[in-house]
């Protein structure tokens, strides 16, 4: 029977048990649920709520179990139905009497609340640091690159010249936000839910403050009812993981527009690609279309978890069981992602010289010689028209603006001079490009040398 039976005269039908358990997604709690359910027992002896004797049986049970668990002997009993009941039996069965004393003052709402929290606590910060070895891997091939030109693209069309080093900055920064994201996040995940009770408290003279400092909390949640209704950490955390899976995936798809054979700017080693069961030609960039198929799956968590939460009242409601399942498989899909990726990086080869043969086209520096004009005096408008009419006179002519004569120039843009002639060089339109963010080489190895030396720090 449940350790809730005592109201009940039978018990529940084998659907509603099927319909109720957790416990076969909820096991992997197990470390966290450990970890505060040893911090309540210190509390409940430090305040003389249960004998310190007991409490030391307690703990001692407490470890037995952790092993058991560790070892993968615990057995687990559905009927049990969630991770807590299941330590607390298995508790009792091992030390007899004082196991039965550990639920005292808690319920399983501000359990549940307090390991989630324990577990994302966690989880923040492994993700922070798998996100950091993407960056690493990321800042590595640039800078093993750093003189590599491509174009770069808007609407997918060729646009202008840029570092390839640059490109892969902006992914770099794009994850730093997001470990800023997720690091801002932890503060409000860092707060104690234990001693809510199942809504209002307790009458016992709990010292939630004491576990809060067992456990490493920054602050004790101030309203009992928030404290047990409330699941805004995970919902942020959430969307936190969906942010960092959006870059992921849009870093993914420029990888497979790189590695296509119309672009073919880069080359993947065999082992993070796959081939066809039909055509044994190819060679297929698959982990970074699963990148973007997964995306879906960790939105598709963030949404459930919203939808769940908006017609409840308070305070705990059974639809709160539903918010793991969803959760647990965000942040393993996520991990799993950035481990690949990171790992994938590592056997990128950029071809520099197919990059820079795409960059060369002269029409990528169309913006450079209207800009020549802006420093002649001409108002900008006025030299976009102008170089436009330009382009359009050298594509009637079916040649490149680098093999315009000055003459054919001057009939669009009468103030041309021969230094216009020189312009369409993509290596010289990069290195114009000489300001706070900009792509020219002397910036670019600016932003490697500082993300270098900030990774390098990170060591000591």
């Amino acid at each position: 029977m449940p350790l809730w039976d005592g109201r009940f005269s039978e018990g529940p039908d084998a659907l509603v048990l099927r319909l109720s358990e957790s416990i076969s997604y909820d096991r992997r709690l197990y470390p966290f649920d450990l970890q505060g359910s040893a911090a309540h027992a210190k509390m409940l002896a430090h305040q003389g709520i249960i004998p310190q004797e007991d409490a030391d049986k307690i703990l001692a049970g407490l470890e037995q179990i952790k092993g058991e668990l560790d070892r993968g002997e615990f057995v687990f009993r559905t009927e049990l139905e969630d991770i807590h009941m299941n330590i607390e039996s298995r508790l009792t069965e091992l030390i007899g009497a004082p196991g039965a004393r550990l639920h005292t003052g808690r319920s399983r709402n501000d359990q549940i609340a307090t390991d989630e929290r324990l577990f994302l606590r966690h989880e923040v910060d492994r993700i922070r640091k798998e996100l950091r070895d993407f960056q690493k891997a990321l800042w590595k091939l640039g800078n093993d690159n750093s003189q590599a030109i491509m174009p770069g693209f808007t609407h997918l069309q060729h646009a202008q010249p840029v570092l390839f080093a640059h490109h892969l900055l902006a992914y770099v920064e794009m994850l730093e936000r997001d470990r800023e994201r997720l690091a801002d996040c932890r503060h409000r995940i860092n707060r104690l839910p234990l001693g809510a009770g199942a809504l209002a408290g307790s009458t016992l003279p709990l010292n939630r403050e004491f576990v809060a400092k067992e456990l490493g909390f920054e602050a004790v949640l101030q309203n009992s009812m928030d404290a047990v209704a409330d699941r805004d950490e995970s919902i942020e955390f959430l969307a936190d993981l969906a942010l960092v899976s959006m870059h992921l995936s849009r870093f993914a798809e420029d990888v497979a527009i790189w590695f296509s054979q119309e672009f073919a700017f880069v080359e993947i080693g065999d082992a993070f690609t796959t081939g066809s069961s039909l055509m044994p030609q190819k060679k297929n960039p698959d982990m970074a279309e699963l990148t973007r198929g997964k995306t879906g799956r960790v939105y598709g968590a963030l949404m459930s978890l919203l939808t769940t939460l908006k017609g409840l009242p308070l305070t705990y409601n059974r639809d709160l069981q539903e918010d793991k399942e969803g959760l647990f498989d965000a942040v393993d899909t996520v991990s799993l992602v950035l481990r690949t990726l990171t790992a994938m990086l590592s056997t990128v080869r950029p071809r520099a010289g197919r990059m820079a043969e795409a960059a060369s086209d002269p029409s990528l520096m169309a913006t450079d010689l209207a800009e020549a004009l802006v420093k002649q005096g001409v108002p900008f408008r006025e030299a976009h028209h102008q170089v436009g009419r330009f382009v359009g006179a050298c594509t009637a002519r079916g040649i490149t603006l680098a093999q315009a004569t000055l003459e054919l120039m001057k009939e669009s843009i009468p103030t041309a001079v021969p230094e216009f002639l020189a312009i369409f060089q993509a290596a010289h339109s990069v290195a114009a490009r000489d300001l706070t963010g900009g792509t020219a080489p002397v910036q670019v190895a600016a932003q490697l040398s500082k993300w270098g030396r900030r990774f390098e720090e990170e060591k000591e």
